[in-house]
């Protein structure tokens, strides 16, 4: 019996159907598949498999994992590894805080799909909501930086560093190849800065501001809220390097600019943190969107993206992606850096944050933190005068390091502190700090003031300010009235569940994006991530109280390297591009490690993804392009002449599999054997795994690493543009070479492998996710899904054929796991363009397929397994419809001409439909209702066709009038 197939009621295993999730996760049952099947010519799965999926790839083999498991049965089973964290109140610090989530915000955002399963807003008209909020969020950037401008987020902290420094680079008029760096910073940053510099060849200098005042340096990044929580004025030694051409870049703790002067008052020039402390919770690490703020001037060298006001077709303010010319699949390896997922989610939980508090709020959160360490550090001080306690720093914001006065009796209050469930900070033999946050309340107080006076204290009645007024701002912030109109549940509630109307994300129809795997994020996978103990654990926390974590990511790293068949895995990549990042990474270090430092050729094919030669450029690689045949396959006699022409110095292959033109290529083991014979490495990039797992795995055709994207396959949900996921996988020879970290390290890494990402293990809050798929789906489910996908694809593709033309096929005329379907015949043939069709489809209800990529002129289409044959169908049907309305308006019935059609005016808006001055050709019902199921289930878009024109010759990137939007 097949999972798909009717349990049977006589036996105790039928009863219990431990298979059920997968039924629920697989669109089509055994019967729709068969007629599936038969729709392509095939009479069984196995016989398609073997048409679609080359013999030499296949591993003919059961994967080593165990079998599927019920919901219960997996929630119940990682419970038992929650168990075994203990979630001490944390007054670490170090970057991370403990916080409280607003709940209306944590049930009607981050627990909601209309929201976590949104897919990045290219389509701008069906995507407002998440923009609005995404626009909040930079909004919140400029008020408390006081900089112009601000992105929709980065990745965490220490990349957003990293990019920092890359930022100055493009921008400073020094020559200098080298950039400072404040010894105040927190060692985790400096650490990813160590790596990003390595290989762009710049020199790191580390020191403090007399070093920063005295040298020559393209760029210098001072930590405002330093690593032992002193707070200094940085005016002097800004004005100072500057006049070096010293491009000037700020980390501030979001939450102590609620109340210390701004970046920009201080002269800086780029200003950058996490905003975790905005409602977000630690996580172990992650994931937590970081900001970046910076001057107009500075606009087109920003890495990310900038959410930007415009106009639709009907003149009304519309939200859009700005500067969209420098993604990386336009500018490649040219681009300003290969990062392409964000942090969507959180930034828009961050942005909801303020908005709720809104300004008298967040005032009261920040100094109430202040005002709690202020209360601490004033009992230390006064404490007996035989004490030998002493606060190290008289200006903080929220942490007060204390020196014990001999390492003794450090490490007694430490492990008193540990003992009655309290983490602090050992910063050395004779020093603590005591970080306060959000949470903290009296009972805490009471506490530490007895670890440390041996006398429990009751907070003062008046609650103090000890920052001399010079430190303190003076403007005002969060002045937009969207900061001060929903500070009721209810109208809190409203305002989102108005953005949310405005987006369409998979909770209303199917995201058919070629590349990009938009399939079903389970709500049990889901549950566990708000689940205290993996919700609430700083990632610095000691080992012995975070076991249960590490068990849970040690099983995710076998069940990855069960289905991928590496050796290894690292799990700190926090986003596919970091993934990409990483692999490079280990490979640039195996061949130093050979003496070979100068393989530094990457070689790509022609139709990879964007990132993949960013990353090899910030990897200081040369980018060799490969060209690839008719049939969207490797050229080999191309290949052969890079290799032979490059042997001495081929670094690495860069490659997708199955191909990003969505084809199985015959010659993959070939290919990976040249790359070898050649002295290269071979990375994969793992975007299309959705085709391999249970069929082929990419250590067996000859990968030596991989990245996968636990965001797609392992079904992560995109959150609106991020979070995602990137580990790699690698065979023994690179293992010794991935990412490690200097304050937790990573087991297997060599101490003197530096990191990728902030934390030791990326953004683990949401690695849950991945372990309850896999553990639910099983190792036959997981099979099961690859084979659907094919199926799902290459039955789509073949309803389509007729209609427009399929681009790339393998040997056997089957597509992989997404199919490219060519626009250009009909755009030559009508003027109806790409852009028209995706615009068109949302009148019928659908996102569109990913557009121009990796062929302009083409959407490349993957429906995933998750979807059914009655959903394929519904979208089927409006591309076949949209292709008769093209050629109605070529043929001139019924008055339609070209120039006005319902496809060149789409999308339709409920305003357009019921304006009394309609003139158009075709009728109202035409426009909004084009097929029967449309009517029972519209979806209206909020605005018209986006003006990107308007929007890039008028850039505006912070909120708008309330007026605007009226």
């Amino acid at each position: 019996m097949t999972h798909s197939q009717k349990p049977t009621f006589d036996t105790f295993k039928g009863l219990f159907n431990e298979t059920e999730f997968v039924y629920r996760h697989l669109g089509s049952n055994d019967t729709k598949q068969a007629n599936m099947l038969s729709a392509i010519g095939y009479k069984d799965m196995a016989s398609f498999i073997n048409d679609t999926v080359p013999e030499p790839v296949r591993i003919h083999r059961e994967l080593d994992l165990p079998l599927a498991m019920s919901e219960h049965a997996a929630l119940a089973k990682l419970r038992t590894m929650a168990d075994n964290i203990t979630v001490n109140k944390s007054y670490i610090g170090q970057g991370y805080s403990p916080v409280r989530m607003p709940a209306v915000i944590q049930r009607n955002v981050l627990e909601n799909p209309g929201w976590y399963t949104a897919y990045t807003p290219y389509q701008a008209e069906i995507a407002q909501g998440r923009l609005e909020a995404l626009l909040n969020f930079q909004q919140v950037c400029i008020d408390l930086t006081g900089l112009e401008l601000a992105g929709a987020s980065l990745l965490d902290e220490a990349t957003a560093a990293a990019e920092a420094m890359a930022m100055s680079k493009r921008m400073s008029k020094s020559k200098s190849n080298q950039f400072f760096v404040d010894d105040r910073t927190y060692p985790q940053t400096l650490d990813v800065i160590h790596t990003r510099a390595k290989y762009f060849g710049w020199e790191v200098v580390v020191g403090d501001f007399e070093l920063a005042k005295s040298g020559d340096y393209f760029g210098a990044l001072f930590q405002y809220v330093g690593v032992e929580g002193d707070v200094k004025d940085l005016t002097d030694v800004i004005s100072a390097v500057k006049q070096n051409k010293t491009y000037t870049s700020v980390v501030s703790d979001i939450m102590s600019l609620v109340l210390l002067k701004s970046p920009a008052d201080m002269g800086a020039d780029l200003a950058l943190g996490s905003t975790q402390r905005f409602g977000i919770p630690m996580g172990f690490g992650g994931p937590h969107a970081a900001y970046f703020a910076f001057s107009d001037k500075a606009k087109r060298s920003a890495p990310g993206r900038i959410i930007g006001v415009s106009k639709d077709s009907q003149g009304n303010t519309a939200l859009r992606m700005a500067l969209q010319t420098r993604e990386q699949h336009i500018r490649r390896e040219k681009a300003n850096s290969n990062i392409c997922t964000s942090q969507v989610l959180l930034a828009n939980l961050a942005g909801m944050y303020a908005v709720y508090h809104g300004p008298s709020g967040v005032k009261r959160i920040a100094t109430r933190i202040h005002a709690f360490a202020t209360a601490f550090a004033d009992v230390i001080s006064t404490a007996d005068s035989d004490n030998q306690l002493n606060v190290v720093h008289k200006q903080f914001f929220d942490t007060v390091v204390v020196d014990c006065g001999s390492e003794k009796l450090a490490t007694q209050i430490f492990e008193n502190a540990d003992n009655v469930g309290y983490n602090l900070w050992r910063l050395s033999e004779n020093k603590l700090g005591v970080s306060f946050s959000e949470i903290s309340d009296e009972k805490d107080f009471n506490v530490l003031t007895q670890l440390f006076v041996n006398k429990s204290h009751d907070l003062p009645e008046a609650a103090s300010v000890s920052l001399d007024a010079d430190h303190l701002r003076t403007d005002d912030i969060l002045t937009h009235p969207v900061f001060n109109s929903h500070h009721t549940e209810h109208e809190m509630l409203r305002y989102l569940k108005s953005l949310e109307d405005k987006d369409l994300a998979m909770n209303r129809s199917m995201i058919p994006l070629g590349s990009c795997t938009m399939k079903l994020n389970a709500t049990s996978e889901m549950l566990p991530i708000t689940w205290p103990e993996f919700a609430n654990v700083h990632p610095f926390a000691p080992r012995d109280q975070v076991g249960g974590y590490i068990d849970m990511i040690d099983s995710l790293q076998e069940q990855l390297k069960a289905i991928t068949g590496f050796d290894d895995v690292s799990m700190q990549p926090n986003s596919g591009a970091s993934g990409e990042y990483a692999g490079l990474l280990a490979i640039r270090r195996y061949h130093e490690s050979l003496g070979e430092t100068d393989r530094d050729v990457c070689l790509i094919p022609q139709s990879a993804h964007g990132t993949n030669p960013a990353t090899a450029m910030m990897m200081g690689m040369k980018v060799v392009v490969v060209k690839t045949d008719d049939n969207g396959n490797v050229d080999i006699d191309d290949l052969n002449a890079k290799c032979e022409e490059h042997s001495k110095n081929l670094g690495a292959l860069m490659i997708t599999y199955p191909s990003t033109h969505g084809v199985f290529e015959e010659g993959i083991r070939k290919i990976c054997d040249l790359i070898h014979k050649h002295g290269g490495q071979v990375y994969m990039d793992g975007a299309n795994m959705n085709a391999q797992v249970g069929i082929m795995q990419p250590a067996d055709v000859g990968a030596d690493v991989l990245h996968m994207n636990l965001h797609k396959t392992f079904c992560i949900p995109h959150g609106g543009g991020g979070p995602g996921m990137g580990p790699i996988g690698m065979q023994a020879h690179l293992a010794p070479f991935m990412a490690n970290h200097t304050i937790t390290p990573v087991h297997n890494a060599q101490k003197d492998c530096s990191a990728v990402s902030a934390a030791p293990y990326g953004s683990a809050s949401i690695l849950p996710i991945s372990w309850m798929y896999i553990a639910m789906m099983g190792r036959d489910g997981l099979l099961e899904a690859t084979n659907l996908a094919l199926l799902n694809a290459n039955y789509v593709a073949s309803q389509l054929k007729g209609h427009y033309p399929v681009l790339y096929t393998g040997k056997n005329g089957q597509v992989a796991h997404e199919c490219i379907i060519d626009i250009r015949p009909l755009k030559e043939e009508t003027g109806i363009s790409e852009s028209d069709i995706a615009k068109r489809l949302m009148d019928y209800g659908f996102h569109a397929p990913t557009m121009s990529f990796p062929v302009s002129g083409t959407l490349m289409i993957e429906p995933t397994e998750s979807e059914s044959v009655e959903e394929l169908d519904r979208f089927i049907s409006a591309l076949k419809s949209i292709k008769a309305e093209a050629m109605k308006a070529k043929a001139g019935e019924d008055g339609w001409t070209l120039e006005d059609n319902p496809l060149v005016n789409a999308p339709h808006t409920a305003s357009m439909i019921t304006d009394s001055e309609w003139t158009h050709p075709y009728s109202r019902d035409v426009a909004a209702f084009p097929l029967p199921y449309v009517r029972a289930h519209k979806f209206w878009p909020s605005v018209a066709r986006v003006d990107d024109a308007y929007g890039d010759k008028n850039l505006m990137c912070s909120c708008p009038s309330i007026e605007n939007y009226m």
